[in-house]
Formats: structure tokens, C-alpha cells, sequence
């Protein structure tokens, strides 16, 4: 559902705020713009909903939009995050460029939303549903601001990134900033999330899609996969751009939360076949955390981006966690 077909009782609001707040690399405090999606029933309570470090605030299409919203398929009225029962608040993803300082963090993210929702005067969001990088935020921001948020929907996330996670980051960096120093800088972030892409998704999956015969081509063998991955690096660079890349992907890298100062009920959901946020570290997660936690366990060919392509599954667990 896009909102020029809703119903009279659905609102939908694509805005900014200047917003003041303290970055934590940055000489003290200053003023940013946040840009942020505010959609649903009104007068409901609200659910903060964020994704991974390429997704913006576009959760759900709005009048006029083009392409549907990245989670469209469970933000939407009558869906699991159900747009005739909440209001869907979104921001895009700061980045250091925006108030002067050298790096951002999760607990950057945290504090704008969280002055967000005091310019938007919500005293208390319903929930935090975040994937990935939202998942990260999330937890930051139930431990910086625990009384403005009743509970937390973590979804391939968890209180710190694993070492390998963050080796494998570490290379795509390195390969952008090559780029940036030989004047190179598209076709080396184009070649990062390439990259990027074999730790995004299962080796059930590669194994199934791209098991074929090489084919020589322009002087070369080509394999099946290649043409998939040099797809996906040119979108990403049509969208994307090599600054903002390098800063998200070290707040990824960036963030630590004890969950022990975490008191929000909380729901986990991992996948076995997620090679960038092993289970391990969900069970630690789930042991540690302060509030009650359970932790739900998906089965899917798609690693970590199945918070992204597995919405049959996830929409009965979203639905359960928000009741």
C-alpha cells in the first residue's frame, strides 16, 4: 500500500529538524539537520524503524514515489508493522561530513532520534525495530535514553561487531581509500560493496544461483557470479557515495554497548546462515541484556540479508514481538 490510496486516518510527513546534540567525536555540541519519514495511523503510538547502513528513511513509499519503501512489504496497513495500529518514524543515517567531526557513532544515531522524538514531543516510543546497523542503534539507544523507549525488535544486530566482520570492512576501506588516492573513486566503491555483497549473503545461496559453467568473453573467462556482483557495484555507486560509505562502515566497526545497560524487553532475531552476526554473539547478547530478552532463530539460504528477504517469516515474529 502507498499512501495515495490511504485511508482518511493515516497521516504521512517526509521532513527535517534542526536538531542540537553532543557528537561523540566531535569539539561539543552542535546543530544538524534529520531528515526523517513520520507515517502511519494518527494519534498512535509510534515505532522507530531503521535498517542497515544503506537503507534511508524511505521504510515505506509515499504519494509519488517511484519505488516502494525498502521493508514495503511488512510496513504497511494491515501488515506486521501495521500502518492502521502505529506511526513509523525513520531517519536518514547521519554521517560526520553533516556537523564537522572526524567519525560518527551509534550513539550519535541515538541521540538525534532521541531529540527527535522531543521535537516531535513523543514521550515514549512504542518500539525499536532495527536491522544491522539499526539493530546497533537500537541498543544504543535503549542504554542512553531507557525512558524513551518501551522495547526493543533486534534483527541481525547485536552490542558489538564480530573481529572478522569487522577484517572483512576493514579491506572494503581499504579498497575505497586506494580508490580516492588514484582518482579511481567509483570504480573502487563499486568494487568494496562487491565485495561486500559475498558477506551480505549465504553460501547456500551462491552455491545455488551461481554454480554454472565460466564463459570466456572479452578476452576472458567470466564466471556466473561476476556479472551479479558488478550489477550490484554499479547501483550501489548510482546511490551512494564513497564518503558516506567509509563513515557508516566504521560506525559499524565503532560501536560497543554493554548489554547489561539495556532494561528494554527485548526481541532477537538471527539466522544461521548470517556470516557477518553469528549466533554466538545473539545468545551472548540475549544472556547479557539487563531487560528480558528471547531470541528467535530463522532458517534461511540468505544470510544476513534476510531481514531484507524473508518477510513470511519475520511478519508472524514481528507481529508477536509488538503485541
Amino acid at each position: 500500500m502507498r499512501f495515495d490510496d490511504r485511508p482518511d486516518d493515516l497521516t504521512a510527513q517526509r521532513s527535517t529538524r534542526r536538531l542540537t546534540f553532543h557528537p561523540k567525536y566531535g569539539a561539543g555540541p552542535c546543530e544538524v539537520d534529520v531528515h526523517y519519514l513520520w507515517c502511519g495511523a494518527a494519534d498512535a503510538p509510534t515505532l522507530i524503524v531503521q535498517g542497515g547502513i544503506s537503507a534511508n528513511r524511505d521504510v515505506v513509499a509515499l504519494d509519488g514515489d517511484a519505488a516502494p519503501g525498502w521493508w514495503q512489504e511488512l510496513v504497511t496497513a494491515g501488515g506486521a508493522i501495521d500502518l492502521d495500529r502505529y506511526r513509523v518514524l525513520a531517519i536518514d543515517w547521519l554521517t560526520p561530513d553533516q556537523f564537522g567531526a572526524d567519525s560518527v557513532s551509534s550513539e550519535d544515531q541515538a541521540d538525534a532520534l532521541a531529540a527527535l522524538l522531543r521535537e516531535l514531543d513523543i514521550p515514549r516510543a512504542y518500539a525499536f525495530i532495527g536491522s544491522s546497523y539499526g539493530a546497533m542503534v537500537a541498543l544504543a539507544f535503549a542504554a542512553r535514553h531507557p525512558h524513551s523507549v518501551e522495547r526493543l525488535v533486534l534483527l541481525a544486530g547485536a552490542h558489538r561487531p564480530h573481529p572478522l566482520s569487522t577484517a572483512q570492512r576493514s579491506v572494503q576501506r581499504g579498497i575505497v581509500r586506494l580508490g580516492q588516492a588514484s582518482g579511481q573513486v567509483d570504480e573502487a566503491l563499486a568494487l568494496a560493496r562487491q565485495l561486500a555483497i559475498t558477506t551480505y549473503r549465504g553460501s547456500g545461496e551462491f552455491g545455488r544461483r551461481f554454480a554454472g559453467e565460466p564463459e570466456w568473453r572479452d578476452e576472458r573467462f567470466h564466471f556466473p557470479v561476476e556479472d551479479y556482483l558488478e550489477h550490484q557495484g554499479r547501483r550501489f555507486v548510482e546511490r551512494f557515495d564513497a564518503g558516506r560509505f567509509l563513515a557508516l562502515s566504521e560506525s559499524i566497526d565503532l560501536h560497543d554497548v554493554k548489554p547489561e545497560q539495556v532494561p528494554a524487553p527485548t526481541t532477537l532475531i538471527g539466522f544461521p546462515s548470517d556470516r557477518l552476526v553469528p549466533l554466538a554473539d545473539l545468545c551472548e547478547l540475549q544472556r547479557r541484556l539487563l531487560g528480558p530478552a528471547t531470541l528467535e532463530v530463522v532458517e534461511s539460504p540468505y544470510g544476513h540479508d534476510a531481514f531484507l528477504k524473508e518477510p513470511e517469516q519475520l511478519a508472524p515474529l514481528l507481529r508477536e514481538a509488538l503485541a
